[in-house]
């Protein structure tokens, strides 16, 4: 089976809880509505593919997981999706990954990770999976997996003849070898600034083009700077654009990003322009972050068609 689209990434298990706000150092609060979802920024980004891809374009995940019943949970939500799990494998030195997550009113979250069966993904054996990433359109990769495994990954999928996008999260420095691997990056706000190693502040529209610039001369062929409920801000050294958001009420934003990665790759695979790849990937996100959860927040490819001809 040749995809479209390959994930390489993390796989997790969320535990999420509603609080009212969201705990200080030694603070205890009392949460509500307690939920386990499945997520990891990879199996994010795969099942959001998955599912706004439906019918149009294939995915598969590449990952690793634990032998335990977590595991099952997660590669069944994919497979719900529509997503190759063939290339999931487990490991018996690592339970698969959790993350704990609280969920403010306002939607705003604060998430611990344990990676278990993530960071068993070593370099060395990336090599392995190159028939995952051949006749792919678009690889998509984050970095919650080890970071040689990832830089090993994008090359190989560039040797492949994928374009590559990268969600540089959870934030941290990047090597220019690395960088000149991807296709396009993007980070949000804070991730734009720690990689420029900058301290972390509010980027306006305006602000962004020059941000975005400045980010291109690390590496990347192009650069979405991700501004929330801003939009996005898109340069490639020959064009940029400013793609605005749609106004929504957030209850929850744990997989606004990852969706938006996803819609973008969909659209893409699809020959869109990239005007149209943004709005399509802005209305995923959009419809996404009114609803909890992380998997259980992405939308199906017919709702964002439907949001799009109501906005």
């Amino acid at each position: 089976m040749k995809s479209n689209i390959v994930v390489l990434g993390s796989l997790n298990m969320d535990f999420v809880v509603s609080v009212a706000h969201l705990p200080a150092p030694g603070e205890t609060v009392l949460g509500r509505d307690f939920q386990m979802i499945p997520g990891g920024k990879g199996a994010n980004q795969a099942c959001a593919a998955g599912k706004l891809g439906a019918g149009v374009v294939t995915t598969r995940m590449v990952g690793r997981v634990g032998y335990d019943v977590f595991a099952d949970h997660l590669k069944a939500s994919l497979a719900a999706a529509g997503v190759d799990v063939s290339a999931v494998h487990a490991t018996r030195s690592q339970p698969t990954g959790v993350a704990l997550i609280w969920v403010e009113q306002g939607g705003q979250n604060s998430i611990v990770v344990a990676s278990g069966a993530n960071h068993v993904f070593s370099a060395p054996e990336v090599n392995g999976y190159r028939s995952s990433f051949r006749g792919a359109a678009l690889a998509l990769f984050q970095l919650e997996t080890p970071l040689d495994a990832v830089a090993a990954a994008l090359a190989l999928a560039r040797e492949e003849g994928a374009r590559t996008i990268l969600d540089p999260a959870p934030a941290q420095a990047l090597s220019p070898d690395l960088l000149a691997q991807v296709d396009i990056l993007t980070p949000n706000e804070s991730e734009a600034c720690i990689l420029l190693g900058r301290p972390v502040s509010r980027v306006t529209p305006e602000q962004a083009p020059a941000l975005a610039a400045d980010l291109l001369q690390l590496g990347p062929r192009a650069v979405i700077v991700k501004l929330g409920e801003q939009g996005c801000c898109y340069v490639d050294g020959r064009v940029a654009l400013h793609s605005p958001a749609f106004r929504v009420t957030a209850k929850d934003t744990t997989a606004a990003g990852d969706t938006f990665n996803a819609a973008l790759a969909v659209a893409l695979a699809e020959q869109a322009p990239v005007e149209q790849a943004l709005r399509f990937a802005n209305a995923a996100a959009a419809v996404s972050v009114t609803r909890l959860g992380a998997q259980a927040s992405i939308p199906s490819r017919a709702e964002v068609q439907a949001f799009l001809r109501e906005n």
